[in-house]
């Protein structure tokens, strides 16, 4: 089943910057991808297309705008777009290394370094942010030299201080774990990723990073939005999901695997989260992947 997703060659070269796409078509032909690069894909007069970003699958609305980070899976799909409409895409990959740590650690670049951070989950979004970017994007492509790397960094703070941005994937999905703001977050979800198969207790998660319950409780929901139940369970939610898209084992035998007690209750949290069964996630998502 992985074979069907295709690891992209980018034209990015080790001194190269960034590289902008500008194009029009009729129809998505690339299969879906990952690359180590980060990718930000804006698309116009596409309504109807199905996009594919981790574990996530939605449809297009209106403009689209998609950050996705390194070695996220991600690709479009006709899906009920109108094949008679000329589309407008602009792909722009840049490197990772672009920024590094002693810089993203100043003050006016920390909302780019959360922008990258949650970008490892992917990120769509809004149409008043498409919207308020939209003539930066446009005129982007059509500058050169220096000026296209001021206008380039411009654009990424438009994007880190928009509102409304919907993260796509669930947290375990993403190929690297990034708790920058909590160390302890960070060893407890290191810690329920070795033990995702087995009961977790969130008396013996607080006694990991030496905190009572109660604080520990409230830690973790400042940090991450979530109960330690709703957290474990997302993070089991992305093991399955990666283990339905890569494997051809059967949901019985993925569910137990990834900790759940019972198929009804997998079904039942995995359809809240997805709005599908995992049945009907594995056909959904092997559909989007024959575009080979």
């Amino acid at each position: 089943m992985k074979d069907s997703i295709h690891r992209e060659i980018t034209p990015l070269k080790d001194n190269d910057c960034f590289l902008i796409f500008d194009r029009e078509r009729k129809g998505f032909t690339f299969p879906i991808h990952f690359h180590p690069e980060f990718e930000i894909n804006y698309i116009a007069h596409a309504d109807g297309a199905k996009r594919v970003v981790g574990d996530h699958i939605g449809t297009v609305e209106g403009k689209e705008l998609v950050m996705a980070g390194p070695n996220l899976y991600h690709g479009w799909e006709n899906g009920k777009y109108n094949m008679e409409n000329i589309m407008h895409e602009i792909t722009i990959q840049f490197p990772r290394e672009l920024f590094d740590e002693a810089l993203f650690n100043r003050n006016l670049l920390k909302p780019i370094k959360e922008l990258f951070n949650n970008a490892n989950q992917g990120i769509l979004f809004s149409q008043e942010t498409i919207k308020q970017i939209e003539p930066k994007l446009l005129e982007l492509s059509k500058k050169r030299s220096f000026d296209s790397f001021l206008a380039f960094q411009s654009l990424l703070y438009d994007l880190a201080i928009s509102r409304d941005q919907q993260l796509l994937t669930n947290v375990a999905f993403q190929r690297q774990s990034d708790f920058h703001n909590s160390e302890r977050i960070e060893t407890v979800y290191n810690y329920i990723k070795e033990n995702y198969a087995n009961k977790l207790k969130v008396e013996d998660a607080a006694h990991l990073v030496s905190m009572s319950v109660a604080s520990f409780s409230r830690l973790i929901k400042q940090r991450t939005g979530k109960s330690f139940v709703d957290f474990v369970n997302e993070i089991r939610l992305g093991i399955a999901t990666r283990s339905l898209i890569e494997t051809n084992k059967s949901v019985s035998e993925i569910c137990y695997e990834c900790g759940f007690n019972n198929i009804s209750n997998f079904n039942r949290i995995f359809k809240k989260r997805q709005d599908c069964t995992p049945s009907e996630f594995r056909v959904n998502f092997t559909g989007v992947k024959n575009v080979l």
